[in-house]
This record gives C-alpha cells, structure tokens and sequence, in this order.
C-alpha cells in the first residue's frame, strides 16, 4: 500500500466558544467557525482521516448572550487546524506521497527531523498528531479493527471526569467559588466519575508586583466550595495556574491534601523540574501531575519520572504528536510502575485509552461551562464519538480506525 494525495478539507460551523487574552475558552456570542479534516488517500482505496472537532458545544437555558463581556473572545481557534495546519501540511506531503502508511515509525521519524530545522512554517506537535492519528485510521480500517484493539486492546469503557473550564467573570458562569458549587452539583447528576477545576488565570499586573499571579485564595475558596457540594467521596482535582511560586504551590497543595483532592496539576514553570522535585516530596498526600505541555514529547517525561519530579506522568496526543509517541510514553510509565493519566479527549485519545493497561484512571471530558452544552451530536457526525452513559463511562467506539461516521450531506453543504 503506498500514500497517493494528502490534502485538508475545511467546512464552517456555528460556535459559541472563544478566546480570552492568554488564550483560556470561555462561552462567546454565536460566531462563524471552521472544522479541518485532514484525508490521506492510499493506492487500495483506503482513506485515513483526522477530524479537527470531534464534539461541539452549544447553548444551555442559562446561556445568556446579554452577560458575556466584549472581550475579543472570537479569535479561538482549534489547535492544528486552519491556515497552520494548511500550510504544515503542504511543507509535510512531498514525504507522505509514495509511502507506506503503515510503517508509522520511519514517517513519525522523517517528520521528526522536519520539526527541528524550524523554518517559516514550524510544525508543532499538533500538527504531527493530526498526520500519525489519520496513519492509525488507515491501519485499523484495513485490518477492519478498531484503533484500541490494535494497540492491544484492554478495556472497551473508561471512566470520565468533568474538566470545567477556566474561571471567568461571567455572572452566572463561572465568576465565583458559589458558582463553581452549583456547577459541580450538575455535573454529579450527570454521572461524572470525577470533576476537575480550572480556576480563574487572568493575570493581574501591578506595579508593585513582581508578577502578577492570580488569587490563591479565590482558588482555594473555588475547591473547598466545590468538596462541600459534591461530599467526601467523589474525586476531585486541581488545575490552577502554571506560573505560581514554589511556596504558593506548597500552600495550595496542603491545602488541597486537607481537602482530599486527588491530585494537582502542573502548578509552576513546568521547565523547573527541580521545583517539581521539591514541591513532590513535601506533598504526600497529593499527587503532583505533570508535564503537560512542555515541550519533548517522551524524553521529557522520562526526565520527570528520573527526577521524581511527579507522582503521576501527563500527556496527550496534541502536547506529544499522537498515538505513536504516546505509546512510547505508556510504555514508559509501565516499565517505572509511573500513572498516567491523558490531557484532553477525542477520538484518538478514546482509542488509546482503551488499549491502556498502566493506571490511567480517567477520560478527561470539557472542557465544561454551564452555559454550554457538551452532550450535543456535531451536525458533520452521524454517530458520536465520547458517548458518556449516566454511570460516567465513555465507550470506546468498535467501529474500524477511529470510528468516525462522517455527515457527508453537512459537510460538503458547508465547505470552505
């Protein structure tokens, strides 16, 4: 089997998600929006697909149009997709074409090299994920086996959590510890196995700060309203701002083992390992989760794991390059007894986490708002692709590769 045609088809979408200044998403005004769906075509008629949005979010009855602040939110854009990922991908084809889709490992390679020369057009992480994962499809639809099952196969369902969304000063979102409260009621009675808060990250600069971090307290405030909401027993995590002190991370950290949350993600400069190392060692009853989105894919998790920088080993498809180095890094994680638990979801991220066998305890599902609706069917989709039961578990789609059953009607009504 040998690749013949690489290309992008864009089709418009309504959305209600934007983008505020350090580019956290937070509800908007309804606005025109694009999906990207990568095709690479095969000699045997195979076609190995990426799909840039595999959810889509719209208004709730407390969706108020009236309430959201002027604030240039509109500007959101999905990672690796748009004119990125159009002009990644032409920079990309000429080593696609006359391939191999099947020998993933010498194209994650080529591509890798590509990545550290740069030039005018840099292809990201992202972008790799969004080329590796469609490889993946086109393996699984001619072998007629889910991706999951191809990797290995472990379970067909994981449990979710509810990832709420960055704090906002919305009225009625997310503009207060109460509101986060409320919030977090709902999503129990949704069946979530677990519910994580983003707390509010608008930096405040003044000019007798020497930054102008967040407020710790009004984080915490958020996670002890949050516990007494949901009880003792369900789950909980942290998510706060990544550019905390160390002492301020110490702080809410003992604060949170106090509460009995979980875990804690990624606090502080996540280029400061030996800030991690220490911040671990004097939290024993918190788990410290990281990294996220420094960049190294697999090198950099392992100096994390020889550090001891970390309880808990992060990654994901976007912050890694997709399914093949996220292997890597399960494996990893196996042979060092290391959890590991998946930043963001889709449709390559289910796959993969069927076929985990080290911890990987949850699907991260959000991000979450209750001005938006997350259980809604894209118009470009015929079957969903997360479905969650009321039990919290997200079933692992059995369909061949991903599992996409694309709205072919919608698609070519809306394209760009």
């Amino acid at each position: 089997m040998k690749i013949t045609d690489v290309h992008v088809i864009t089709f418009r979408k309504d959305s209600w998600l934007g983008a505020d200044k350090d580019g956290h998403t937070h509800p908007c005004k309804k606005r025109d929006s694009m999906v990207s769906l990568l095709e690479i075509e095969t000699d045997e008629g195979i076609t190995g697909q990426y799909l840039s949005a595999d959810i889509w979010q719209t208004p709730t009855e407390q969706f108020d149009e009236t309430a959201l602040p002027d604030r240039g939110m509109a500007s959101y854009q999905l990672a690796g997709t748009g004119s990125s990922l159009l002009a990644a991908i032409q920079k990309i084809k000429p080593i696609l074409i006359g391939e191999n889709p099947f020998c993933r490992e010498r194209i994650f390679a080529k591509i890798f090299r590509m990545q550290r020369i740069g030039g005018s057009t840099p292809i990201g992480d992202e972008i790799v994920r969004v080329v590796d994962v469609a490889l993946w499809d086109i393996f699984g639809k001619a072998v007629n086996m889910p991706v999951y099952q191809i990797l290995g196969g472990h379970r067909r369902r994981v449990p979710a959590y509810g990832s709420i969304m960055v704090g906002d000063d919305i009225p009625g979102g997310l503009d207060t510890p109460g509101a986060y409260a409320e919030y977090a009621k709902i999503l129990v009675k949704r069946g979530y196995q677990g519910i994580k808060l983003h707390t509010w990250m608008d930096e405040k600069w003044a000019d007798n700060e020497i930054a102008g971090l967040p407020d710790v307290e009004k984080d915490l405030d958020a996670c002890r309203a949050v516990r007494e909401a949901v009880g003792d027993k369900m789950p909980l995590f942290l998510d706060p701002f990544h550019n905390y002190t160390r002492e301020q991370a110490l702080y809410i950290g003992r604060e949170l083992e106090r509460l009995g949350f979980e875990w804690m993600e990624e606090p502080m400069d996540e280029y400061d390992i030996e800030s991690y190392r220490w911040l671990t060692e004097k939290l024993p009853h918190l788990s410290i989760c990281g990294p996220e989105t420094a960049h190294g894919k697999g090198q950099v998790r392992a100096e994390w794991i020889r550090s001891k920088a970390c309880d808990i080993v992060r990654a994901g498809m976007t912050d890694v390059g997709g399914i093949t180095p996220m292997m890597k890094i399960l494996h990893l994680c196996e042979m060092n007894g290391m959890p590991l638990e998946v930043h963001g979801g889709g449709a390559d991220t289910i796959q993969f986490m069927g076929a985990m066998t080290v911890p990987g305890k949850y699907y991260e599902r959000g991000l979450l708002h209750p001005f938006l609706e997350f259980d809604t069917m894209p118009p470009w989709l015929l079957e969903t692709i997360d479905y969650m039961d009321h039990e919290g578990y997200i079933h692992v789609p059995e369909r061949p590769g991903l599992g996409y059953v694309l709205n072919w009607d919608y698609i070519k009504e809306n394209m760009l």
